[in-house]
Order: structure tokens, then C-alpha cells, then sequence
């Protein structure tokens, strides 16, 4: 309890806030320490602080603000600190892009300035941290006493303005108790039932994504039997159909797409398996628990469990950034950041999906209403340290994966080994080869090079320099030659240079028309030196010549990996003549990345060119100098292990190479194959340092793993030097712990809200201060603690089994009619006094009207489905929806099973509010715009299907009536009155039924749920 003293300046700092204190100076140092205080501190000092000083103002202390003039002591009309925070009509300039300081603390601020900005000596502000746990969502779950409500209590009081009460609404589970006694607390009645038909169509379509046919609707609106309805509830989640349903919400959660985002969009050609894996843990009512270790540590948890690697495809779901990991080395700035925001993904997307909390906020300064600190979200990113996004196989015997991580250790030991030998030549060569090594890559900087940018001819990458390529010319008939030139390449990307691509073991063969190849140069008995951009001149003999081969027998090193690559190959004549020129290309392989890369870029007359000739000859010379100093200090001891190194890598690589490669998945991994500078960490963490305000170039102290201080008895901070695994491990056991007052609260509020259209908290990715509070936090506390722990109405940890306590309470089963009285309390419906309405989804759209239709293809898992061309795979791949062909069979599969594109989605389920793969969507949006309206009468697909429609029609029946009563029944599951069904025959007279059918898909009671 505050002193007597301290309640009476408090009461005074208000005073003096207000403007009514007598002697407003007396309290202006407590109205500073009271209240402005903290608004600086809470609202400004993330940006305003001594180390970041934005816009060159620091007001951790006084000094800075008044000096440069802020702050005008007893003047605040004056001070450019008042200026700031004075909003313009809805917006002021600070705080920036966040919501303008209220009113009040306007008030407060200006206040104190005019009060002479009073700053006591001893105060030095420091960003404000939320450490208490006093908010909902961080309180330990209870599971809270069923309301026992009476029976006037369960049919209502009878009154006229309220006459639903009348209705029928009887308690069948807990939900409907808690719900109703919030109901009774607010004055809001309840409402009818929902007629069998509506009630069937709304259950089928929440639990498999489908309509009903019209036959399953007749047999349930007759079925006489009591359970009727429950046995309907049991076929549905027993559906393989469910699970292709339910999996949809969950990979909208988490970020699912085929493609990588970011620039390029680079296809991921084997993400469907965890695409797959979902869907069967949702038919196969996985535990919870199990389903989220898996998701996060699998592969530790539950080694040789091919689910254990499938479920880490959920770390890698999210975006990742080609150019910044593979094109970028790590040790570079942008690689920095680029891995940086990798690893913001992958805990952003655990923490938000699991347990609906914006950890992510605390990224650049302390979360600013929930108690996150910086050091613990870098602690949650240092879990993360040793992990990227890679294929990895997992159906693999576990001794083959040990064998694998086994060769791929010896591998790295072997390379060490030679980085170790070229470090002793170093030293070993001194000064002196230094500075010849610096003059080659000072000289070779400054060589200019005119080109084309058709660079030339450029195999597919190999991971074993050994590898054998070939690139072949046809000179399209016999020719006698005197010479062939191979013209070496030059790329400037990542200090290449010149000679790339070069073999480094190669032979030349030819061949006439009627004769068999022959070899007329053979250079593959030892390494040649990098040509530069001389060409490599070959001497022919007098033989007629057709065809000219050149075999790459050692490939050249690319960076991580081995290609083959000349940008031009010319065949002289006596005359000096290059009859190569725009001949015919062939090859073992190309990389086909136009216009750089193609193999038509072999004879097409350009190649690369030094503009000065006598910078040419200066690095000519400094490389065979550099060459014969390394030459001199080579000593056998080196070139022994040298060579004993190289053998003993070689073997150990096709090793690697002879093992089965199995089934491939796209998941978190610490062990993979190199890409250009994406090279894996082998399970070793990578340091982890607190960023000041989320910069990478400027890392503070070292952050230690852990989770979050929230609410359980695990131990939250892991050891500094604990490995990989036990780091994912620990964070999937405290995401899981029996007392984690975040996760289960999470997921039952994730299923609710798809059967309710609104969870019991409104943000179901943020349970944080910045979220919703719930409207029934007793119901979700009691969901919580019977789905964890299991009792009379959930069987422990069964996603099937909340479904099915949802659905058969009398708070699902209500109808959706407007209610004046009680939309004057509740317009938002948020207390359930009436069921919502909603409309499909875009793929429940898509799916039905191929469902309708008869032309959906039941066909389950496997590779995506693309709904559009192709273009340009290899390097920026362009998805071309125009040139798609929607009558293709293969595409009617359910639309869970489509290719899903990051960059550029699908226009036409974009249009019908389809979730944006980019960011995590636990809710989709749902508006009403002309464009979808045009989209499902016009757009391709829709025509097409209505052809089908209409052909399905009439092979079922020849009389035309028939055919229109029959469409109408499969779109709405109801027969039409008369004058529907008249009005519709006379519309199919005059339009055809193709027309009729494309009417019918349009109609507001087919894409509408009551």
C-alpha cells in the first residue's frame, strides 16, 4: 500500500496534469517521474535512445532533448517535441507508424514543459520492459465448473420483446452451457434450430470441405433415428475427405506454398510431402503432442519415423530467399541478413502457430506490451542456429542415414585437410606469394572485357569434379579444317572471372559422315592451366570432319560444385573461315538460362574479348609467376597428403554418391548438399548475438537458447553449448508441457473458430495484449483442459473428438435468422446467440463445382497439380495462369493438391479471397467485390466446368426439366418451387443448359453457408 504521503502527491501530480494545482511548479518533478516518465518510455526510447538517436534526438536524459532544442523549457508551443506528437486530423509524425499519443498524455507532456520541463539529475530513462504476467493468456488454465443452469434457465424466460426464447434449446454438452449462461447474463435469447437440411449442408461442408448430395440430404432429413445426426458427425471425420479439409486450415497457418517467394521463386519440387503428412495426421487423429514434436524436432524424437522428418517440412514452409543464401556468401552482409530473417521465420512461425503469441515484435527492441524481451527472442532464435531449408530423404533405413552423416563428416575432414595444406604453402610462401597472388587478383580486377551477353555454353552442375560432359558441333556436312578454337568464358558474377567453366581435363573428337569418332587432341592425362581469355588453339589434320566433340573428362570448379563451360567454339578453314558459326548444338546436358547460358550460344560468332591487349599479357605473366612460386615451396611431404587427401575425398564422395538417396522432402536441415554458398552447418550452431534495435552489423552480447518464462515448470534456458538437437528438442517439450498456458488454449480456439466463423479470441495468432480478450474465457479454459487431459467428452489430445463435441452441441445446430432485440446488444454476434453465415472458401468453391459437376478427380497426395505454363524453371521461373488449359483431367483434383505459386498466386482464387502464402493466414478474409462476381461467370474454368455440368445433366436424364430440376438440387440440395423451376427451363430454352449450369454455380445459395 502506497504511504499517506505518497496517495496525496499523486492526487496532486493529477492536479497539476489537469491544470488545476495552485502552485503548478511545486509537483512538476513528480508529474515527470508519475507520468511523463513512463509515456517516454513506453512510446518513444525504442527509437530515442543514445545508441540510435533517430532523427538525432536521445531522450534517455535531459541534456540531449533540451540542448538541441526539443524541449523548450516553459514553452511548449515552441518545442519541436510537441510539434511531433500533435497529430494531424488522425496522424501525427510520432510515434512513427504507430497509433499518435492520446489526448492525456499529449496533455501531460506539454504540461511539464510549460511547467519548465523539470528532469531531476538522479532520472535516466531506460526502454520500458512488460514483465508482469498479469494478462489472461499467460494465467495457468483451470478447468472451470459447467454453469448448472435450471430449467427456466435453459428455455428462457417468456417475454415479448424476447419471444425466441420460446425455442427449443436444450443442453446436449458443456458449450452449450457455458454459452447459454452468457447469453442469460447479457439478455440475448438463443435461436431455432436449423432446419436438417441447412444443418447437414453447413456440417459436411465445416468438416470436409464438399456439399452433400442431394440423396444423403433426403435419407437424413428422413431418418427417423434420434442419432441420426451423430452418425452423420462419425462417417464424415472417419472421410479420407476430412482430413484434405482440415490440413488446408493448418497450411494457411503455416505459411505452405511450392515455391520459395522472394525474388527468383524458385520452385520447391518437394514440398507436397509435407503437404501429404499433414493431411494424414489429420485423418489419422494424431496426438496433439505428437503432431507438434514432430513439427519441430521429429527427426530427434523419433529417429527412423519417416512422420519425424516428414513434420519438419512445417520449419521450412515458410518463405526463403534464393539469392541470399545461395548467391550470397554467409561470411557477406546480405547473407548475414538473410539468414537472420530465415531464422526469424522459422521462430515466428513456431511461436505464433503454436502458441498464438507475436514474439517476432521483440526482434529490434523489448515487446511492447507483452513480457518479451530481446534476449529471449534471440534466445528462441539461437534453437534455430544450426537448421536452414533443404531437401533431406525420409524413408531411408536409419543405418543408411548413419552411414550418410558418417561419409559426410569424413568428407568435411578431408577438406579441412586441404585448406590446411594451402595454408601452409601460404605461410610457407611468405611476403612473396602473397603479393604475387594479390597482383593476379588485382590485375584480373582490372581487365576489361567486351562481350556479348550471350555468354555461351554452360552444363548442368555436377557434384563430382569427375563427372564426364560433352558439347557437340555439326558442321552439317564433310569439311576439311585447319584449326579449331575453344574460346574460354569470362563472368563477372561473384569474382569468377576469366577461363570459367574451362576443363580441366578435356580430349577433342571428330567425326566425318561415314566414319566412326576418332580423337585428335587428348589432354586428359594431367590438370591444364586456366586458358584466362586466350583462346585454345588446335592444330587439325587433313581428314574431312562433320561432327567436333569436346569431352570434359575433370570438370572445372564452379564454387561449391563442377561445371563445363566455353563460350565459343570456332572451326577455321585454309582460309581462316569459321564454318562453326550458327551450326547445329548438341549436348550431354545444358543449363538453358537464356540468353547468358544456351547451347546455341557455342557458334553464335561472340565470345569474350580483352579491349587491352597489354593488360592481357600483365596477367598472363603474374599467373605463371604465382604458378612457379607455388611450384618451388611444394615440398613431397605436401604433395603426399595433398594427394592422399584428394583420394581419400574422392572415394568418400562416391561413397556418398552409391548410397540410397530415397524419398525426398523439403524440411529443416543441418546436413545437405552445397549450392553455390549455401553450404550446410553439419548440426554445429551458428553464433547467436542480441542485435541492437535488430541490426545485424551491430551484434551485442551473445544470446543463450531458450523459451519463453511463461507459465511451466521446464526449465526455459537451455545450456549455452547444448547441440542442435537437444535445443528442438527442449523447445517442443516446453511448447507441450502439461502446464503451458499458451498451446492448448491455441488449438481448441483454432477449431472453434472454423466451426463458429470466429474464435472465442478474435486474434488466434495473438493472445498477447495487443489481441483479443475471449468472450467465453471459462468455456475456452474448460476446452483446453479437456482436449489436453482428456474426460467424459474429449478423448485426450483428439483433434476428431473436439470436433465432434463442437458440432453435436445446440450452440452449432442454431439457425442464422437477424434478431432486432438482440443485434441491438450484440451486433457482432460474438456471444452465439445465432449461428454465422459465411461463404465458401475459394478452394470449397472450386472443389464443389468440379464436385457438381461430376468431374472432380478423387485422386489423393502426390506432387502438385499446376494451374499454369511453365516458363524460364531453371533460373526466374514464370508461372503463365492465361496459358493454362482448365479442361486438362489431370487438374479436377481437389484444389488442397494444386501447385501453390508464392509470388504470383492464382488470380482467380486470389480473387475469391484465397489465402496469401507469404504470411501466416489463421483467418481468412471474406469480401464481396464485382470482380468476383465476373470471375465466376466469365472466367475460363468456370465455363469449361459448366459444359461438364451440363453434359452430366443430360447423360443422367433426356427430358430437359429434368435436367434443370436435377442441376438445381446438386448446387443448393433442394428441389426448386415452381416458379424457380419455371423461370430456370425457360432460361435453358432460351440459353442452353451449358448457360443454365453456369447460372446455377452463381446462384448466392450454392456459395453461401447458413
Amino acid at each position: 500500500m502506497p504511504t499517506l504521503d505518497r496517495w496525496w502527491r499523486l492526487v496532486l501530480v493529477v492536479l497539476l496534469a489537469a491544470g488545476t494545482c495552485p502552485d503548478r511548479f511545486v509537483f512538476a518533478e513528480d508529474l515527470f517521474r508519475d507520468v511523463v516518465a513512463p509515456i517516454l518510455q513506453r512510446r518513444c526510447l525504442s527509437c530515442h535512445n543514445d545508441q540510435r538517436r533517430e532523427g538525432d534526438l536521445s531522450l534517455q536524459q535531459s541534456a540531449s532533448a533540451i540542448v538541441d532544442g526539443f524541449i523548450e523549457p516553459g514553452r511548449p508551443e515552441a518545442s519541436r517535441l510537441i510539434q511531433a506528437i500533435t497529430p494531424v486530423g488522425s496522424v501525427a509524425d510520432m510515434p512513427k507508424d504507430a497509433d499518435p499519443l492520446s489526448e492525456s498524455e499529449r496533455d501531460a507532456i506539454a504540461k511539464w514543459i510549460a511547467a519548465g520541463a523539470p528532469w531531476p539529475s538522479d532520472v535516466r530513462l531506460h526502454e520500458a520492459v512488460v514483465t508482469d504476467l498479469d494478462w489472461w493468456s499467460f494465467q495457468p488454465i483451470r478447468r472451470n465448473e459447467v454453469p448448472d443452469l435450471s430449467p427456466t434457465d435453459v428455455h428462457g424466460s417468456v417475454s415479448p420483446e424476447n419471444d425466441l426464447e420460446r425455442n427449443d434449446f436444450p443442453i446436449r454438452n458443456p458449450i452449450d452451457a457455458f454459452v447459454l449462461a452468457e447469453l442469460r447474463s447479457r439478455e440475448l435469447s438463443t435461436s431455432p434450430p436449423a432446419d436438417r437440411r441447412a444443418l447437414l449442408r453447413r456440417l459436411t461442408y465445416d468438416l470436409i470441405g464438399l456439399p452433400p448430395t442431394p440423396e444423403q440430404v433426403e435419407r437424413f432429413v428422413q431418418d427417423p433415428d434420434p442419432l441420426a445426426y451423430e452418425k452423420r458427425v462419425d462417417e464424415l471425420l472417419d472421410s479420407p475427405q476430412y482430413g484434405e479439409r482440415w490440413a488446408q486450415h493448418w497450411l494457411d497457418v503455416v505459411k505452405y506454398a511450392d515455391t520459395c517467394g522472394y525474388d527468383k521463386d524458385k520452385l520447391r519440387p518437394s514440398a507436397w510431402p509435407y503437404r501429404d503428412y499433414v493431411i494424414r495426421s489429420f485423418n489419422s487423429d494424431k496426438s496433439f503432442t505428437r503432431f507438434v514434436h514432430e513439427q519441430i524436432a521429429g527427426d530427434v524424437l523419433f529417429p527412423g519415423d519417416p512422420d519425424g522428418i516428414l513434420g519438419l517440412g512445417f520449419l521450412a514452409a515458410g518463405p526463403w530467399d534464393f539469392i541470399g543464401h545461395v548467391e550470397v556468401s554467409e561470411s557477406k552482409m546480405d547473407g548475414k541478413v538473410a539468414r537472420n530473417l530465415d531464422r526469424d521465420d522459422m521462430m515466428s512461425s513456431t511461436m505464433n502457430t503454436f502458441c498464438s503469441l507475436t514474439v517476432q515484435c521483440a526482434r529490434c527492441h523489448h515487446h511492447k506490451f507483452d513480457p518479451i524481451t530481446q534476449q529471449h527472442y534471440y534466445g528462441l532464435q539461437a534453437i534455430f542456429a544450426a537448421v536452414d531449408r533443404a531437401e533431406r530423404a525420409y524413408d531411408l533405413d536409419p543405418k543408411i542415414e548413419g552411414q550418410r552423416l558418417q561419409i559426410q563428416a569424413e568428407i568435411v575432414r578431408h577438406r579441412d585437410t586441404l585448406q590446411q595444406i594451402t595454408a601452409e604453402i601460404t605461410e610457407a610462401g611468405g611476403e612473396r606469394l602473397t603479393k604475387s597472388a594479390q597482383l593476379v587478383q588485382q590485375i584480373q580486377q582490372a581487365l576489361q572485357v567486351d562481350k556479348s551477353a550471350r555468354f555461351g555454353y554452360h552444363s548442368q552442375i555436377a557434384g563430382d569434379a569427375e563427372t564426364e560432359k560433352w558439347v557437340e558441333v555439326d558442321l552439317g556436312q564433310d569439311r576439311e579444317l585447319t584449326q579449331i578454337l575453344l574460346h574460354p568464358c569470362h563472368d563477372e558474377f561473384a569474382g569468377i572471372g576469366t577461363g570459367f567453366g574451362f576443363p580441366v581435363r578435356y580430349r577433342v573428337d571428330v567425326a566425318a559422315d561415314q566414319h566412326s569418332w576418332r580423337t585428335i587432341v587428348d589432354r586428359t592425362t594431367q590438370d591444364e592451366h586456366n586458358p584466362g581469355l586466350d583462346a585454345v588453339v588446335l592444330d587439325v589434320d587433313s581428314q574431312p570432319i562433320r561432327r567436333i566433340r569436346v569431352i570434359a573428362t575433370r570438370l572445372s570448379t564452379r564454387q561449391d560444385d563442377f561445371n563445363f563451360a566455353i563460350a565459343e567454339l570456332e572451326a577455321l578453314d585454309r582460309n581462316g573461315h569459321n564454318l562453326a558459326l550458327n551450326q547445329q548444338v548438341s549436348a550431354l546436358d545444358s543449363i538453358e538460362a537464356p540468353e547468358r547460358w544456351s547451347q546455341s550460344n557455342l557458334t553464335d560468332g561472340f565470345w569474350a574479348k580483352f579491349v587491352d591487349a597489354s593488360v592481357a599479357r600483365q596477367w598472363a605473366e603474374a599467373k605463371r609467376e604465382l604458378d612457379a612460386i607455388t611450384q618451388e615451396i611444394e615440398t613431397p611431404d605436401r604433395l603426399a597428403r595433398r594427394s592422399e587427401a584428394h583420394k581419400l575425398l574422392e572415394q568418400a564422395e562416391a561413397n556418398l554418391a552409391s548410397l540410397p538417396t530415397g524419398k525426398m522432402v523439403y524440411a529443416a536441415a543441418t546436413h545437405f548438399a552445397k549450392q553455390g554458398n549455401f553450404q550446410p552447418t553439419n548440426g554445429v550452431p551458428r553464433p547467436i548475438h542480441v542485435l541492437d534495435r535488430g541490426e545485424i552489423h551491430r551484434p551485442l552480447e551473445p544470446a543463450i537458447p531458450g523459451m519463453l518464462p511463461i507459465g511451466t515448470d521446464v526449465s526455459w534456458q537451455l545450456e549455452p553449448d547444448s547441440d542442435e538437437g537437444q535445443r528442438r528438442a527442449a523447445l517442443a517439450i516446453w511448447l507441450t508441457d502439461h502446464n503451458h498456458p499458451l498451446t492448448w488454449r491455441s488449438i481448441v480456439n483454432r477449431i472453434w473458430q472454423h466451426h463458429f466463423g470466429e474464435g472465442i479470441v478474435a486474434t488466434p495468432n495473438d493472445f498477447g495484449r495487443m489481441g483479443a480478450e475471449p468472450s467465453h474465457p471459462e468455456l475456452l479454459d474448460w476446452l483446453a483442459v479437456e482436449f489436453r487431459d482428456g474426460g467424459q467428452w474429449v478423448n485426450q489430445q483428439s483433434i476428431k473428438s473436439l470436433h465432434r463435441l463442437m458440432v453435436t452441441s445446440s450452440v452449432y445446430r442454431q439457425s442464422s435468422p437477424h434478431h432486432e432485440a438482440n443485434a441491438a446488444i450484440d451486433g457482432n454476434n460474438r456471444y452465439l446467440w445465432r449461428m454465422n453465415r459465411r461463404r465458401l472458401e475459394a478452394e470449397e468453391i472450386r472443389d464443389s463445382i468440379l464436385f457438381v459437376s461430376g468431374a472432380l478427380n478423387p485422386e489423393a497426395g502426390g506432387a502438385g497439380f499446376q494451374l499454369f505454363e511453365l516458363e524460364r524453371p531453371e533460373h526466374s521461373p514464370h508461372y503463365e495462369y492465361h496459358k493454362f488449359d482448365p479442361s486438362d483431367p489431370a487438374t479436377h483434383r481437389r484444389s488442397i493438391y494444386r501447385f501453390v505459386v508464392r509470388s504470383q498466386p492464382d488470380p482467380w482464387m486470389t480473387t475469391l479471397d484465397c489465402a496469401d502464402s507469404s504470411q501466416s493466414t489463421p483467418r481468412r478474409t471474406e469480401t464481396l467485390t464485382a470482380l468476383q462476381a465476373l470471375s465466376l461467370l466469365n472466367n475460363q474454368f468456370n465455363l469449361v466446368l459448366a459444359k461438364k455440368f451440363a453434359e452430366r445433366l443430360k447423360q443422367e436424364s433426356a427430358d430437359p426439366a429434368e435436367q434443370v430440376r436435377r442441376g438445381f438440387q446438386l448446387v443448393t440440395q433442394r428441389a426448386p418451387d415452381d416458379e424457380q423451376l419455371q423461370r430456370l427451363i425457360d432460361y435453358s430454352t432460351e440459353h442452353g443448359m451449358p448457360n443454365t449450369c453456369r447460372l446455377l454455380i452463381n446462384l448466392s445459395e450454392f456459395l453461401y453457408l447458413d
